[in-house]
């Protein structure tokens, strides 16, 4: 009787990508203080991660006004966002307010990349890297806008910045 090898059935069933919003690796914040500051050193980076004080135009608006930080607080992306900052760019992303909302920004040079979020007329807007309809009910073509019943939505949020990780803005040469 011939020995028939079963087949190898280790790829057919490859576990599912773990979600990248609301799944951190586990790092504590001094955990990464400590990978960030081990990356700074290694770059040789002189990338300010803040903008200071004095580089700040005087007109400049470095808060937001008190009815665009309700939105973002109730839509929790700060909290998201900062875990993303933590547990994948390793605190070497940026966040800068506005008075009409928030960006990320993380890369250097030609690889600058940004999530950003405005507030208007009580909804929450993410701009997106694509400039044409999507299958998202709430798509205006460049823009994502979420109503308040949608950005109080954790499971909406989380998907929603998951798309914004894997197709982010990229800073345009203008910027």
């Amino acid at each position: 009787m011939a020995n028939r090898q079963q087949p190898d059935n280790r790829h057919q069933s490859q576990p599912a990508k773990t979600p990248i919003l609301g799944q951190g690796h586990g790092l504590s914040d001094e955990e990464g203080l400590l990978i960030q500051q081990m990356i700074r050193e290694e770059q040789h980076t002189a990338r300010a991660l803040h903008i200071p004080q004095e580089d700040l135009a005087q007109e400049a608006t470095t808060r937001m006004s008190p009815e665009v930080a309700e939105v973002i607080d109730a839509s929790r992306v700060r909290q998201v966002l900062h875990m993303f900052n933590r547990d994948y760019l390793y605190g070497q992303g940026r966040f800068d307010e506005y008075k009409d909302g928030l960006i990320l920004k993380w890369g250097d040079g030609y690889s600058r990349k940004h999530i950003w979020m405005t507030v208007e007329n009580g909804n929450l807007i993410f701009e997106t890297s694509h400039a044409r309809q999507c299958d998202k009910p709430y798509c205006t073509g460049t823009h994502h806008v979420l109503t308040p019943p949608l950005y109080m939505d954790m499971d909406v949020i989380n998907q929603e910045l998951g798309e914004r990780f894997r197709r982010p803005v990229y800073e345009r040469s203008d910027d």
